[in-house]
């Protein structure tokens, strides 16, 4: 029999691999369902990329790869026999076959046992080889299983577990020193002191300075300056705001060049006005020194106070928590209530499947689609059957609980390479909302991307107070953040007498009152958000001179769904970071039309397009000869911001050295003023800057001489653009036609060929030939997007009627994003449905009134 068997895998043996270190083996997902090995037709484990397969997909893989020999795993649960005694039988059969195989499901271990069965199975003809089986197989295949067996899970390292082994206490904790300088740290309107940047913020805990971290490779970060001030001064250690509470904080250390423990971080900070014990840890685990309000909050929004009924079926699937993950399961839930993004992904499954690259856990269209088919099909939301409710009446318990799904996957997917989301730290569900719209939009091919239901245009009105004249500018928004004004709250008289309570218990150390919520309307959170805001360094072109402004922001465009963020979340005085207590009555219908821009008014005058005087320090001319090639005094943080927001870098840099380096907003306006200049003619006169092409590289007079214009517009022959940069641009809202044109007009420049794209506007005669001179192979994808040629440039938008309905909230409990949970509630058949992790069930009293995120679609007029 042995010789049988090795003369059987004889032909397989080349496909057949040792797991190496750094192979991933994914022995309890499917990378294309949720199935398992507990699932009813086990998981296929393909012995040469590691990959697990659900019965229903591992014929594909075959197909595809050609791959024949996969390990089949099976684990099977049952209730433990009953000894003469009553007690359970302590026994497990086999059960160290799936070492380390993260079980998926919620059952008590004292009840069950489980039987795991792995075999090997060849493919095409499903020969099946039980292992183990040392004996007679060769032992090259022997390895390979065994290695297979005994794999640790791929998502370990991200676990919470393995942040407590790596993170040590830093050796410069106990010896720090601390300049006794003065310095205090405000609880608020934090910037770098170098580059004026307003996020990865970190203070140094020897001097006190507010630097910016490094630059990460997504678009987040600073640009390095906490490193270098390291460099300068051998100030070791480094704590991020934002992250600090009385659990502790991120420290870095530079020297050690890793994060780092501090167990006198209270005392450090203390050195520097921040009081991280004030706050009280409570038996929940959440930051608060006020126990009622935030019990109360808990049963309110969570419903315990209701015997709430289970649903079960297509799209009342559970999401597993899998620790601090609420805000990414919520969020998800939301999405794939949307049609668009089930017709987006679910709608397109077989073909996102069956077009779906070789290693399909690293393709973001898949992964959706995996979580929508999850979601939707209800093959992950089972009501018990009809034999085990009786028996659970018989027995007088119910132990059948919604399972759910777990999105390890998808996060370790969703979540690569930043800072934040990667961790096993709880997150803001708004920030991951933006996060994923934005790996939407990359990752949407053609016309179609359903985060496009989202984004709206929002005009904002400069005015300039002491000559009155206005400027209008807009721009792109996917949310809209509405202000909560406690100063509207209608029970202020109770609100002070709570107050006047507190501070009384307090001063006699008595327990506080009950805590009494503010109740804001919701019309004044909307007149807030009209409200006038005062501009920080306003610069007027009317009076070539800083002055007085004020800015209003109305909608340019109304979105096909709207979604409402409540800004709850504040600092204290007391440099403790809080959420309001406040209860907003949100309406069910809700109408804005009255917020729709109304564009320059007959008696309104704009303001000049002027820029600011640029200030050249004095310098001998010697100096600009020899050093002709230098760039000009750029301010690069403000550079950046602009960057971030999706426009060209060098327009970036002209816009921030045309505004005399006064901010990022003053640059802001002169890209959105000069988007539709026309091409310079390249007869302009090098000393007029401002004549020059938008899609030019920057050129000052006295700076540099060198006409880079030629090499940044010649076409590379024969240098097809990257599919990836053309899908961006498309995701964007651009024709495919003049993506494709855009990156062979600036050798596949990315940032280059946005610029192109705006400074080159063409009429519908010319996009038809600009489509055959650009794609002359007249490839399937051209004329699969030939009906987004009449498309006008700009971000897409779905501009209709501003009246809406709501149908879907998440709400948050605790006292700050950096704890605390999440629950979303969703509007499904007429009925209110909780989403509370694994948990669906019908809404009996849904919380409106305390929600974080509001979703609204539109009223069809």
């Amino acid at each position: 029999m042995a010789a049988d068997l090795g003369e059987l895998l004889v032909p397989f043996m080349p496909t057949i691999r040792v797991p190496r270190i750094g192979d991933r083996v994914f022995k309890s997902e499917c990378a294309f369902s949720y199935d398992s090995p507990e699932s009813e037709g086990g998981l296929y484990v393909c012995m040469n990329t590691f990959l697990g397969f659900g019965r229903e997909h591992v014929e594909r893989h075959y197909r595809k790869t050609g791959q024949c020999v996969y390990m089949h795993l099976k684990r099977t649960m049952k209730e433990k026999g009953t000894g003469a005694s009553g007690g359970a039988i302590p026994r497990r059969k086999n059960g160290k076959v799936f070492l380390d195989l993260d079980l998926n499901c919620d059952f008590n271990g004292d009840d069950y046992e489980y039987e795991d069965e792995a075999r090997l199975v060849i493919f095409p003809d499903h020969y099946e080889i039980p292992l183990p089986n040392i004996e007679e197989l060769p032992a090259l295949v022997t390895i390979a299983c065994d290695a297979v067996l005994n794999a640790k899970s791929p998502y370990r390292r991200q676990e919470p577990d393995s942040w407590d082994d790596e993170v040590q206490v830093s050796k410069h904790a106990s010896s720090l020193r601390q300049l006794d300088n003065g310095v205090r740290i405000p609880p608020s309107g934090w910037k770098c002191s170098k580059c004026e940047l307003r996020e990865n913020l970190w203070v140094n805990l020897t001097d006190g300075s507010v630097l910016c971290g490094k630059w990460f490779f997504d678009g987040n970060g600073g640009n390095g300056h906490a490193l270098e001030h390291y460099r300068e001064t051998n100030y070791p250690l480094a704590v991020k705001l934002g992250t600090i509470t009385p659990d502790g904080a991120d420290v870095y250390s530079f020297d050690e060049e890793e994060a780092v423990l501090d167990p006198h971080l209270a005392e450090h900070l203390s050195h520097f006005g921040i009081d991280m014990l004030q706050m009280q840890k409570t038996e929940n685990g959440f930051t608060d020194s006020d126990v009622s309000p935030r019990i109360s909050e808990w049963e309110v929004i969570q419903e315990s106070g209701s015997k709430l009924k289970p649903v079960y079926g297509s799209g009342y699937t559970g999401i597993k928590n899998l620790g601090n993950s609420c805000y990414l399961g919520t969020t998800m839930q939301v999405l794939f209530s949307i049609p668009e993004f089930q017709r987006a992904y679910v709608g397109n499954l077989q073909r996102i499947f069956d077009y779906s690259p070789l290693d399909p856990t690293q393709d973001f269209n898949t992964q959706m689609a995996k979580l929508g088919h999850g979601l939707l099909s209800g093959q992950y939301s089972k009501p018990p059957v009809k034999s085990e409710l009786i028996e659970q009446v018989i027995k007088e318990e119910h132990k059948h609980q919604q399972k759910g799904i777990s999105l390890k996957m998808f996060k370790a997917l969703t979540s690569k390479g930043h800072p934040e989301f990667s961790s096993s730290r709880q997150q803001d569900a708004q920030e991951f909302f933006l996060h994923l719209i934005n790996q939407v939009e990359r990752n949407s091919e053609g016309s179609e991307n359903p985060s496009d239901v989202f984004r709206f245009l929002v005009e904002e009105r400069t005015q300039c107070c002491q000559s009155r004249m206005v400027r209008y500018t807009q721009r792109a928004d996917n949310i809209m953040q509405l202000p909560a004004p406690m100063e509207a709250a209608v029970n202020k008289e109770e609100l002070i007498a709570y107050e006047a309570k507190r501070q009384e218990a307090e001063v006699s150390r008595r327990s506080p009152p009950p805590a009494v919520r503010a109740r804001i309307p919701f019309s004044a959170c909307l007149q807030a958000y009209t409200e006038p805001e005062n501009v920080d360094d306003f610069w007027s072109s009317a009076l070539q001179a800083k002055s007085a402004g004020v800015k209003t922001s109305r909608f340019k465009s109304f979105p096909e769904y709207l979604v409402i963020q409540i800004k709850k979340f504040t600092f204290g005085l007391d440099w403790v970071p809080k959420k309001l207590d406040i209860s907003i009555d949100m309406p069910d219908l809700l109408d804005i039309t009255h917020l729709r821009a109304t564009g320059l008014q007959p008696k309104e005058e704009e303001l000049p397009d002027i820029a600011p005087p640029i200030v050249v320090p004095d310098e001998p001319k010697d100096h600009l000869m020899n050093n002709f090639t230098d760039s000009p005094e750029i301010d690069e943080s403000a550079v950046m911001q602009l960057a971030e927001m999706g426009f060209p870098l060098e327009a970036c840099r002209k816009a921030v050295y045309y505004t005399g380096n006064m901010g990022a907003e003053v640059a802001f306006n002169w890209v959105i003023a000069h988007m539709e200049e026309p091409e310079g003619n390249g007869n302009s006169n090098p000393g007029s800057n401002q004549q020059q092409d938008f899609a030019e590289p920057l050129v000052v007079a006295g700076f540099s001489e060198i006409d880079s214009s030629s090499s940044a517009a010649v076409p590379v022959a024969d240098n097809q653009p990257p599919e990836e940069s053309v899908a961006i641009l498309t995701s964007m809202g651009f024709p495919r036609y003049q993506a494709l044109q855009g990156l062979k007009a600036t050798n596949n420049n990315l940032e280059h060929a946005l610029d192109w794209i705006f400074t080159h506007p063409d009429s519908e005669e010319e996009s038809e030939a600009a489509s055959d001179i650009a794609d002359p192979e007249g490839n399937a994808s051209a004329s699969a997007n030939a009906t987004a040629d009449n498309e006008p440039n700009g971000p897409r938008v779905r501009d209709g009627p501003g009246r809406y309905e709501l149908f879907a909230f998440i709400s948050h409990l605790g006292r700050s994003t950096m704890c605390g949970h999440y629950v979303c509630h969703i509007k499904k058949e007429g009925r209110w449905v909780i989403y509370n992790d694994h948990k669906v069930c019908l809404s009996e009293r849904p919380p409106k009134d305390l929600g974080y995120i509001y979703f609204y679609h539109r009223i069809p007029s």
